[in-house]
């Protein structure tokens, strides 16, 4: 592997990665079908890729001069509030 490059930081991209592509096929079929629960679901992704990327800043970068734990979890919390909204939504 490359200097510097360690499996930690490999997973964490790999995790960002895999959210923001489930975030962009789900919002792509959306435009398609017009199914507003995939709506939902892909901001729900977005969120959670936005809070990979900001774990990967707070582990690898910000490791010892900042905690982003409070917008890590604040990310997260969006995000799945997002995804509960739309499943009440779509229920009623």
């Amino acid at each position: 592997m490359a200097k510097g490059l360690s499996v930690e930081k490999i997973i964490y991209v790999l995790c960002a990665l895999t959210a923001a592509l489930c975030a962009w096929l789900l919002l792509r079929t959306y435009l398609r079908n017009k199914i507003r629960l995939l709506f939902w679901s892909g901001l729900c992704f977005s969120g959670l890729a936005l809070n990979n990327v900001i774990l990967l800043l707070d582990k690898t970068v910000f490791s010892t001069t900042a905690d982003l734990l409070l917008l890590r979890s604040s990310s997260a919390l969006i995000a799945l509030l997002l995804l509960l909204f739309g499943l009440i939504w779509e229920e009623q």
